[in-house]
């Protein structure tokens, strides 16, 4: 059958936009500034009926989103490849609706954690595994990893524009009608991006070298958990994720402390989500794009080395105050972060072949889902030292291991 690029590139475009809509956790900073205050103590104004939480508890709802998306992504995976991406993509805008708002009605701690934390989570796993696995169908692997950085780099960009949206909309009308308005208007967006998301024909075969080769060596998943080299890419997962995760979790509370209170930066944290998730997203399309060309092993080394020096130097550039340079090695964190995101699905088809790649790819994202433990950490260490520090240099030891893991393994 002849191929049909155009078609695959609609369904790109369609994965990108369900992305765009399932990336709100990027933008949980902007909640989680408002959240964090002396715990127990009642909001007023557009927030009555809200209590302050602490830093550790502000950061449960965002740890147990990543956790359930990550365990969803595996159901969500295997639906994938059996039912294809619409049904997947459909039951992921329903119930990320559904558990915003839940989190907006109810008020309070509890309410974010079901509503956000676990709702959410499902939502965002059973979509985003539809996503990546029918637009790698139409693409051979030349073009794998730049397919990839493409989709998933819309779950990148979507803290560009929700972060902003979210503290206009939580100024104005107040948490619980942001939580609520968002829900219900991505799920409309991710139900009518959805039907555009359709899996090759049967007989098609996607242009490029090595096609056949690859079909050849499609694993599915309970063999591919059997082999090193599904553990090496889920520590490689992780080591990866829990970066960016960290400071994602962080980067408004970074940008008050390092500007200082008082200054415009420091009350509109949004500004450096927003920034990182450009920096996201670019990383996903150019570390996909240049792991093309020099393979998977060697985009990750060069990312994460340049990653961990600047996790190590980010307390000294708050302590320092300065701005410019914040914005510098959170960028650098960010692109690594997203770039990680890019290499693992294509290090999963490119070990295991594109057949399964839906709930295979769902299996090595549980690294992600753990990697979750990272910033809930920091923010238990925050509560009792008054500083990130430690948890930032913790960080970047991990992802060293994890380059020094990726160099060992060769899992391409």
């Amino acid at each position: 059958m002849p191929a049909s690029p155009a078609r695959g590139y609609s369904v790109v475009a369609a994965g990108v936009a369900v992305n765009l809509c399932l990336g709100i956790l990027y933008a949980w900073s902007v909640w989680k500034q408002v959240l964090v205050g002396p715990p127990g103590e009642p909001m007023t104004g557009l927030n009555a009926g809200w209590h302050f939480l602490s830093d550790a508890q502000a950061t449960v709802a965002y740890a147990v989103c990543g956790v359930t998306f990550a365990l969803a992504m595996i159901p969500g995976g295997r639906v994938q490849d059996r039912y294809g991406p619409r049904v997947g993509v459909t039951l992921g805008g329903l119930f990320l609706a559904v558990g915003c708002v839940v989190a907006g009605l109810m008020k309070s701690f509890p309410g974010l954690v079901a509503g956000f934390g676990l709702l959410g989570g499902v939502g965002m796993g059973l979509g985003y595994a539809a996503a990546t696995p029918a637009a790698v169908k139409w693409f051979g692997p030349h073009r794998r990893g730049l397919v990839v950085g493409l989709v998933v780099g819309g779950y990148g960009a979507a803290a560009v524009y929700i972060a902003p949206l979210a503290r206009a909309l939580i100024e104005t009308y107040g948490l619980s009608t942001s939580f609520i308005a968002l829900g219900a208007g991505f799920a409309a967006v991710v139900l009518v991006a959805g039907r555009l998301l359709v899996p090759p024909p049967p007989g098609y075969v996607p242009p490029g070298p090595a096609v056949a080769a690859v079909a050849r060596d499609s694993v599915p998943p309970r063999e591919m958990a059997r082999t090193p080299g599904y553990w090496l890419l889920l520590f490689l997962m992780f080591a990866s994720a829990q970066s960016g995760l960290l400071v994602i979790a962080n980067a408004a509370g970074l940008l008050k402390t390092t500007a200082g209170a008082g200054s415009w930066l420091a009350a509109n944290g949004w500004v450096l989500a927003a920034f990182g998730g450009v920096v996201n997203a670019a990383g996903r399309v150019g570390t996909g794009f240049y792991s093309d060309r020099v393979g998977r092993p060697t985009a990750y080394l060069l990312n994460g080395l340049v990653a961990a020096a600047a996790l190590v130097a980010t307390p000294f550039v708050v302590a320092a105050g300065s701005v410019p340079l914040l914005f510098l090695v959170v960028g650098v964190a960010f692109w690594q972060y997203g770039g990680g995101l890019a290499l693992l699905p294509a290090f999963t088809a490119d070990r295991y072949g594109p057949k399964h790649l839906g709930a295979n790819y769902g299996l090595v994202f549980l690294g992600w889902g753990a990697a979750f433990l990272v910033p809930q950490l920091a923010g238990v260490l925050k509560d009792r030292t008054g500083s990130l520090d430690l948890a930032f240099w913790l960080s970047a030891g991990v992802l060293l291991a994890g380059v020094t893991a990726s160099r060992a393994g060769r899992p391409q």
